[in-house]
C-alpha cells in the first residue's frame, strides 16, 4: 500500500486515571500480554503500510522501550522503518501539545516520506482491521477524505467524549460533534482519515494558522462543506479506551471467548514484545475460572474471571475475582480483592480486602506497597 501510516495519540478527553500517570496510554498493558498501540501497529503492517510514524504525547520511554526498532510488528527496515516522533520543543502548557502542534514539529519526517498518501489512526482505539478495503474505497469514491466510523448502540454508556459523525444517503459526513450520551445509536467517528499526503499538509498547516489549541479532527470538522468527506463503516469490534472505567470494562468484555475471537481473527496476528517467561505454575491449593493468565506466574490462591499479566505471584488463600493484576505485581497470602486494577510491581499484602464497582474500580499504583 503506498500510504504513510501516521498513529497518532490521544487528547484531553483520553484520561486513564493513575494507569495513565507512569506511561502514555499507547503503552498501557491490555489482556495481560499486549499494549494499547499493538493493535493499530499490527492493523498497519498487516495492511501493507511498511512506514510507519509513532507519535508520543509525553513520558516516551516506556512507548521506545515496547516498540524498538519495530522488528516484532514486521516491519522490515530494508523496505520501510518505524520511527518514534514527539515534541522535542517543550510546550509552555500542556494545552498547546496537540497532534496538530507534533506534526508541524517534524513536518520533515513527513515531507520526506515517498508514499502519496497518509493513513492517520490514533492508537487508543482496539480494533482489528484491513485498511485495504477502505484504501480501495477511498481511491474509487474520489473522496478527498475517508472517516472510518462504527456504529454502536451503546453510546450513553461507551465512546463518551468521542466524537461522532452525521451522513447522508451518500455517506458524505455533514456534521461532527461530540458523544455526550444523550443518544442511544451514534456513528462513532474513530479518528482514523485517509487522504492525499499533500492534502494532510495543508490541513495541518492551516489548523496550526487557526488556533495554536486545534487538534486535527477540529480542522477536518472545519472543512466538511469544502472537500468531500465520506465515511466507511466498520463492522469489526472496536472499542476505545479513553478513561479507567472503560478500560476495566473493555478488559472484563474480552473475557468472553466470542468477543475475543472477534477482535482476534485467524490470520491477522497482533504483534507485541515477546517475554520468553516460564509457563505458569499452579499448586495444589491454586482454582482459576474465566481468566486470562500469562506466563511466568505463580498461582496458589483463587482467580476469578480476572486479567492476570507476567510473572505475577497470587499466595494461597487470596482470592482475585474480576480484577487486573499486572506484571511482576505480588497479592499476598489471604488478601480478597474484587474489581480491582493493580499496577506493576505493587504489592498487596498488609491490607485484606480491597473492592470496587464495574464504573469505579479500585486502583493500586505502581510500585505501590499496601
Amino acid at each position: 500500500m503506498n500510504a504513510l501510516g501516521i498513529t497518532s495519540f490521544e487528547d484531553d478527553t483520553a484520561l486513564i486515571d493513575g494507569l495513565g500517570e507512569f506511561r502514555p496510554v499507547p503503552a498501557i498493558s491490555f489482556l495481560g500480554r499486549y499494549r494499547i498501540v499493538d493493535f493499530i501497529l499490527s492493523n498497519m503492517t498487516n495492511s501493507g503500510i511498511n512506514n510507519v510514524q509513532v507519535y508520543c504525547k509525553e513520558k516516551p520511554r516506556n512507548l521506545f522501550e515496547h516498540l524498538g526498532n519495530g522488528t516484532h510488528y514486521n516491519v522490515n527496515s530494508k523496505r520501510g522503518k518505524l520511527r518514534i516522533l514527539y515534541g522535542e520543543k517543550p510546550f509552555s502548557s500542556p494545552l498547546y501539545n496537540t497532534d496538530v502542534a507534533n506534526y508541524v514539529l517534524n513536518m520533515q519526517y513527513i515531507e520526506a516520506d515517498p508514499n502519496p498518501y497518509v493513513i492517520v489512526a490514533p492508537s487508543y482505539f482496539v480494533y482489528s482491521f484491513d485498511f485495504t478495503e477502505a484504501f480501495k474505497q477511498h481511491l474509487d469514491s474520489k473522496a478527498d477524505i475517508t472517516i472510518l466510523y462504527k456504529t454502536t448502540d451503546e453510546a450513553k454508556t461507551s465512546f463518551l467524549g468521542c466524537d461522532v459523525i452525521t451522513m447522508n444517503k451518500n455517506r458524505r459526513v455533514t456534521k461532527m460533534e461530540k458523544n455526550r450520551g444523550n443518544k442511544k445509536s451514534r456513528s462513532v467517528s474513530m479518528e482514523a482519515y485517509i487522504m492525499e499526503k499533500k492534502l494532510f499538509i495543508e490541513l495541518v498547516n492551516r489548523a496550526a494558522s487557526v488556533s495554536s489549541l486545534f487538534w486535527f479532527k477540529d480542522i477536518v470538522a472545519d472543512v466538511l462543506k469544502e472537500y468531500k468527506v465520506y465515511g466507511y463503516g466498520v463492522r469489526a469490534y472496536v472499542a476505545c479506551v479513553n478513561s479507567l472505567s472503560e478500560y476495566f470494562r473493555i478488559n472484563m468484555d474480552l473475557r468472553n471467548r466470542d468477543v475475543l475471537k472477534s477482535l482476534f481473527i485467524n490470520d491477522w496476528p497482533i504483534y507485541t514484545q515477546t517475554n520468553d517467561s516460564c509457563p505458569t505454575r499452579f499448586t495444589e491449593t491454586a482454582h482459576a475460572t474465566g481468566s486470562i493468565i500469562a506466563n511466568g506466574c505463580l498461582i496458589e490462591g483463587n482467580v476469578e474471571g480476572s486479567i492476570i499479566g507476567r510473572n505475577v505471584t497470587i499466595r494461597e488463600g487470596a482470592v482475585v475475582k474480576d480484577c487486573i493484576i499486572m506484571t511482576d505485581a505480588y497479592i499476598g497470602k489471604d488478601a480478597k480483592l474484587d474489581h480491582v486494577v493493580v499496577d506493576k510491581y505493587a504489592i498487596v499484602h498488609h491490607v485484606k480486602k480491597l473492592e470496587g464497582t464495574d464504573e469505579a474500580p479500585v486502583y493500586v499504583k505502581r510500585r505501590d506497597r499496601i
